[in-house]
């Protein structure tokens, strides 16, 4: 694969074509596509991400902003944060959401049930650690 939108381009139809699920290291974990707008460029853009439902409230997801434990947030993130709003597929289904930025002790509790159920996620904020807090955003259905 050539770059990061052949790999995405891949992922998502391969979550279109089996009802949201994906193999290869992704294999069995929940996966949402994210559509949102470029706010510099305006452009329409789809990413494929890992979520964590909340256990209490059905409405909504949290998805974070690793980047593989890069050094910078992935541009995706200040789409969400600059729009407030975007809309997901999770299985077969299409919906509106707002967005929200989880921080203090709301964030840490969220990240660390993710970094348990996906130890990648672990190794992603070991990589961070001094640089920058992975960002938590809220994914809620409006």
């Amino acid at each position: 694969m050539g770059t990061s939108d052949d790999w995405n381009t891949q992922v998502i139809a391969e979550f279109r074509a089996n009802e949201g699920r994906v193999g290869g290291n992704f294999e069995g974990a929940p996966m949402v596509l994210v559509h949102h707008r470029g706010r510099k460029s305006g452009r329409e853009m789809v990413t494929p991400m890992m979520y964590l439902p909340d256990p209490d409230d059905d409405a909504t997801v949290y998805v974070f902003a690793s980047k593989a434990g890069a050094p910078s947030n992935p541009a995706w993130y200040y789409n969400l944060i600059t729009a407030g709003r975007a809309e997901v597929e999770i299985g077969t289904e299409t919906y509106a959401v707002t967005v929200q930025e989880i921080t203090a002790a709301e964030r840490d509790r969220i990240y660390t049930e993710q970094a348990r159920r996906y130890p990648g996620f672990a190794d992603y904020e070991e990589k961070t650690r001094g640089v920058r807090t992975i960002p938590v955003l809220a994914l809620r259905r409006s």
